[in-house]
């Protein structure tokens, strides 16, 4: 599991506040999806599970049976990642890996009723940390939050070649 530093959301926001107040909009959302990352990653640790598992956990809640070139993809990560994750989830008991008799060359990844249950334990805590990021905003301000990194991704999505 990553060693999470001390004060490091302290610390970025210091940085923004009095470094480098007006740099460029890509660095504040890298450093916003850090700190949430963080503050998930605390809470995960109450139950030891890794945010890259966090990652799969949840693609797999909504569709079980993927692949692990299909997890690799949603997750956005190498197929080697997914591997040595896989590898350790199922040694955990939260996932099985299983070929299909007609196509032995996939391996596809099932929830076991030990990862399903982590979701009703996981969930909240995610809940929990969007809650805390929004205190202070009106339901206004995150609509538009929301409306305004939406766009963002749509563009960024029309520039790709």
């Amino acid at each position: 599991m990553k060693k999470i530093k001390p004060d490091e959301t302290r610390n970025i926001l210091r940085h923004w506040q009095e470094a480098v107040p007006n740099d460029r909009l890509a660095h504040l959302v890298r450093d916003a999806g850090r700190a949430y990352t963080r503050a998930l990653q605390l809470r995960l640790a109450e139950y030891g599970v890794p945010f890259g598992h966090w990652t799969f956990l949840r693609i797999l809640w909504e569709c079980d049976g993927l692949t692990q070139r299909e997890l690799s993809d949603r997750a956005g990560v190498m197929e080697p990642t997914t591997f040595a994750a896989m590898k350790t989830m199922e040694a955990l008991g939260y996932i099985e890996r299983r070929q299909l008799p007609e196509n032995k060359k996939n391996m596809y990844v099932h929830l076991t009723p030990a990862g399903r249950a982590l979701k009703k334990k996981l969930v909240p805590l995610a809940e929990d940390t969007n809650q805390v990021s929004i205190q202070g905003l009106s339901a206004s301000d995150i609509q538009t939050t929301r409306r305004v990194l939406l766009t963002i991704l749509s563009n960024l999505a029309q520039d790709e070649p």
